[in-house]
């Protein structure tokens, strides 16, 4: 019978042989709409030990859990992590600085904010440049370590709480059941009804075509 997943990611932490490990990931890079939200976690791994590491035994990539499992594991991350940190980044700054710039910035933001300074930093994916404290870049890291997965619990349960709030304000979008993710209900509506301030319009996104621009378009292909 395999193990839990937190036992995996613990393990792969523990391994480092350091106390204090950080980690750090980031949800909705790929969205349309909404902002995007970077979390950074720091484990003390001395402390993390008997009833404070327990709950995090079904600790997992975010994206690996129903929307239920991540809100119980964002209790149990908060309970168990030393410091976390979040940076939410709006539209209008991804459309301003660009996607790719605005995700590393708040990366090396949120783990500057984390004190004490860890041991290891690890990153899920990027490299951030000399201006972030030091780290390692972990490819596909919120399924190997459990400080990169408790920031990936942190960084969605976040957003798509926003998400569900952006949703009563602009209701004709659907955003608390697509998130802003590209769907065709979403696209549909932003057709119907025209961006919202929410949208990432620096975005190539066929939805924000017009009806001359998309007639080109078939025309050439």
């Amino acid at each position: 019978m395999s193990s839990p997943p937190g036992q995996r990611l613990l393990r792969f932490d523990r391994r480092l042989g350091v106390r204090f490990v950080a980690g750090a990931d980031e949800a909705g890079r790929g969205s349309l709409a909404g902002p995007l939200v970077v979390a950074g976690v720091l484990l003390d791994y001395e402390l993390l030990q008997g009833h404070r590491v327990r709950p995090l035994a079904l600790l997992n990539d975010s994206k690996q859990v129903d929307p239920e499992v991540r809100e119980v594991l964002l209790r149990a991350v908060l309970g168990a992590a030393t410091q976390v940190s979040v940076r939410i980044i709006p539209a209008c700054d991804i459309d301003r600085n660009g996607l790719h710039r605005s995700n590393l910035a708040g990366l090396r933001e949120v783990l500057t904010d984390l004190a004490p300074r860890a041991d290891r930093c690890l990153v899920d994916g990027f490299r951030l440049g000399p201006l972030a404290p030091p780290h390692s870049h972990v490819v596909d890291g919120d399924t190997k370590s459990a400080a990169i997965a408790a920031a990936s619990i942190v960084a969605k349960v976040t957003r798509d709480r926003i998400m569900r709030r952006l949703d009563a304000l602009y209701p004709r979008y659907g955003f608390s059941r697509h998130v802003g993710y590209i769907t065709p209900v979403h696209s549909a509506a932003v057709r119907a009804h025209g961006p919202c301030e929410q949208h990432r319009l620096s975005y190539a996104a066929k939805c924000y075509a017009t009806d001359s621009e998309l007639e080109v378009v078939t025309a050439a292909a």
